[in-house]
C-alpha cells in the first residue's frame, strides 16, 4: 500500500512534469507529498592536485539555496516537504524510498551515446528501488 509520493527534483523542465504528476498521485491517493533534490558534493578534478576541502557555509549555501528553490516548486502543494541531500542522485533516492513508497522521477530522452557516457538516474532508481517507481517520460528539450 502507497503511503507516500517521493518525487526527485532537479530543477529541469521534465522534473517540473514529475512533480505535478507525483502531486496528481499523491492527492489521488490521499498520501504525503515529498519533494527531493539531490546535491552532488564538489570533488577534485585531477588527483594530483592539491585537495582543499570547501568551505562549510559555501555548501550550506548551496543547500539553503536548493530548499528555497524546492519550497517554490511546493507552492501549489500545500502540506508538501521539501527534502534537500548530498550524494548521488540515484542512490540518496533509493535510500529515502521504502517499500510504502511511490517513488516518481522523470525519465528525459537522451541519445544512446548520452546514456553511455553519462548514465541514467531513472534506470538506476528503477533498477534499485525497493519500490514501485513512475517514470515520467518527456521529449528531450531541443
Amino acid at each position: 500500500m502507497i503511503k507516500r509520493v517521493l518525487v526527485g527534483v532537479d530543477f529541469s523542465g521534465a522534473s517540473h512534469q514529475a512533480l505535478e504528476r507525483g502531486g496528481a498521485w499523491s492527492t489521488r491517493l490521499g498520501v504525503p507529498l515529498v519533494a527531493m533534490h539531490v546535491l552532488q558534493p564538489p570533488a577534485p578534478m585531477l588527483p594530483e592536485a592539491q585537495i582543499a576541502l570547501p568551505d562549510p557555509a559555501w555548501l550550506k549555501s548551496m543547500e539553503d539555496h536548493a530548499r528555497e528553490q524546492l519550497k517554490n516548486w511546493l507552492q501549489p502543494f500545500p502540506g508538501a516537504q521539501a527534502l534537500v541531500k548530498w550524494g548521488g542522485p540515484a542512490e540518496e533516492l533509493v535510500s529515502e524510498a521504502d517499500s510504502d513508497t511511490l517513488l516518481v522521477v522523470a525519465q528525459v530522452g537522451h541519445s544512446t551515446l548520452e546514456r553511455l557516457l553519462f548514465g541514467s538516474t531513472a534506470s538506476r532508481v528503477v533498477r534499485l528501488a525497493p519500490c514501485d517507481v513512475l517514470v515520467v517520460r518527456t521529449a528531450k528539450a531541443s
